[in-house]
C-alpha cells in the first residue's frame, strides 16, 4: 500500500533546501507549502520562495549530498524520451533551464504547478513539482505518442477505405 506521505526535497530560490514528507494532496490550493520535515516539526513556505519540490527515493546522507540533494545530474534529455507524453523545457525565475516530460491533460492548463518526469529516471529524483510562480518561460519541445494509438488509427484508415470502395460498385 502506497504511503500518504511522499519524500521530498524542497529546493528555494535562495538555493537553500529541505527535506520532508508531502501529503497526498500537496496543498495545490492552498497559498503555502506545508511539509513535515525529518525531526517531526510542520514547515511551511511560501509557493513564491520555492523553485521546485522533487519527489525522491531517499535523503541526503552525506556531505557530499549538501550541494545537490536532488541528485539531478542531468537536467535535459539527452535523446528523445520514449515515454509518451509532453516534452517540454522550462526557464525558471532564476535563469535555470529543466526539461520534463509532463502528462498531456488539463493539470497543464488548470493546476497550480507543473508535475515532470526528469530526464535520468534512475537517479534519486523521480518526479519533480514546479508551481507556476517559478516558471518564466515553457516551451513544448515534443508531443511524444503512445504507438498503439498510431497503430490503432492506421486500422481505421484502412476500414474506411474499404467502405469506400464498396460504395462504388
Amino acid at each position: 500500500m502506497a504511503s500518504a506521505r511522499k519524500a521530498v526535497i524542497v529546493r528555494k530560490f535562495s538555493r537553500d533546501w529541505f527535506a520532508g514528507y508531502a501529503g497526498a494532496d500537496f496543498g495545490q490550493q492552498k497559498a503555502e507549502l506545508e511539509i513535515l520535515d525529518l525531526t517531526g516539526k510542520v514547515v511551511r513556505v511560501g509557493w513564491e520562495q520555492v523553485k521546485w519540490v522533487c519527489y525522491v527515493r531517499d535523503f541526503p546522507s552525506g556531505s557530499a549530498d549538501q550541494a545537490n540533494p536532488e541528485r539531478l545530474v542531468r537536467k535535459r534529455f539527452s535523446l528523445r524520451p520514449r515515454t509518451a507524453g509532453l516534452w517540454l523545457r522550462l526557464t525558471l525565475a532564476d535563469g535555470d533551464e529543466l526539461e520534463g516530460l509532463a502528462a498531456n491533460d488539463r493539470t497543464l492548463v488548470d493546476g497550480a504547478g507543473l508535475l515532470l518526469t526528469p530526464p535520468d529516471t534512475r537517479a534519486n529524483t523521480q518526479r519533480i513539482y514546479v508551481p507556476r510562480q517559478s516558471i518564466q518561460t515553457l516551451e513544448v519541445v515534443s508531443l511524444i505518442g503512445a504507438a498503439s494509438r498510431k497503430k490503432a488509427a492506421a486500422e481505421q484508415r484502412d476500414e474506411q477505405r474499404d467502405l469506400f470502395a464498396q460504395n462504388r460498385e
